[in-house]
């Protein structure tokens, strides 16, 4: 909303108004740039404005976004002086939910800010990666058929001394059977229970006898026994600050709603009154 307002001001007609002289002054947020029939724009309004726009804005040279971003804040206060009869009661009303919005949010990523520590991230990742125990993984390969007796066939050519790969890219029905039945890299959770079952128990180099899942049966044989890599934490320093961020957000949310006196009338209010938006043209 803010690119495309942005680019939309820029585009329309200069509006005159009375800005300060241009000579290098003393600022700070409280500086007046501009003035709209009376009404200050200033240089606080401005920062914050530019804090809010896309990252490519910070390209244009100095002059260039300062001129901009003032067009802008003064076109926006020309438009805002024109609406005739003030707003209305359901834009007022949006505009309160709009401020408690605001401040609540304020108040939760302060808090948020001070609590998630890089002492808090990373002990986290101690005890989630760095001291959690290893994972086993798995490269395998299956031959899968509809029947157990042609299961028990593939089973009994392997066992005489077929090639396994040569094997599954002539029998097997399933979409690995070209490659060779190779279903490469796996950890727990991602097979359906049968097969992974019959895989926990299984060396490198074994191959199964039949297993029966919900798709036929499988010949599986394991190529490769391994562990996950742990990641390092710059890996996953993100999910655990979205993580460690949620959690502490809900109970600051609990604690802030905890301690409100929150009082409700005692007669009670028809809820279907939620629906009705004709009250709001009132």
């Amino acid at each position: 909303m803010t690119k495309n307002f942005f680019t939309a001001l820029a585009m329309t007609t200069a509006i005159a108004f009375t800005s300060v002289p241009a000579v290098a002054q003393e600022t700070d947020l409280g500086t007046v740039v501009a003035t709209v029939n009376g009404e200050e724009i200033t240089l606080g309004h401005m920062l914050v404005l530019s804090a809010q726009l896309p990252q490519e804005y910070n390209q244009l040279p100095d002059d260039v976004l300062f001129d901009a971003v003032l067009d802008q804040l003064v076109r926006q206060a020309a438009i805002a002086q024109g609406l005739e009869g003030g707003l209305s009661t359901a834009s007022e009303l949006a505009l309160e939910n709009q401020r408690r919005t605001f401040m609540a949010t304020e108040t939760l990523n302060a808090r948020v800010d001070a609590e998630i520590t890089e002492e808090k991230i990373q002990a986290a990742y101690d005890a989630d990666y760095a001291s959690a125990e290893p994972e086993p993984q798995f490269n395998a390969s299956h031959i899968l058929v509809p029947t157990e007796e042609e299961a028990l066939e593939v089973k009994a050519l392997l066992d005489g001394g077929a090639d396994f790969a040569e094997t599954a890219k002539e029998k097997s029905t399933g979409p690995s059977g070209p490659s060779g039945g190779e279903l490469g890299w796996f950890g727990k959770g991602m097979m359906v229970e049968p097969f992974e079952a019959a895989v926990l128990e299984m060396a490198a180099g074994d191959v199964s006898g039949p297993v029966q899942t919900q798709f036929g049966w499988h010949i599986i044989k394991v190529n490769e026994t391994g562990t996950v890599p742990i990641p390092p934490l710059e890996q996953v320093r993100s999910e655990i600050e979205e993580r460690l961020n949620q959690a502490f957000v809900e109970s600051l949310i609990a604690e802030y709603s905890e301690a409100a006196e929150i009082v409700k009338p005692e007669t009670a209010i028809d809820p279907a009154v939620i629906r009705d938006m004709e009250l709001l043209e009132n």
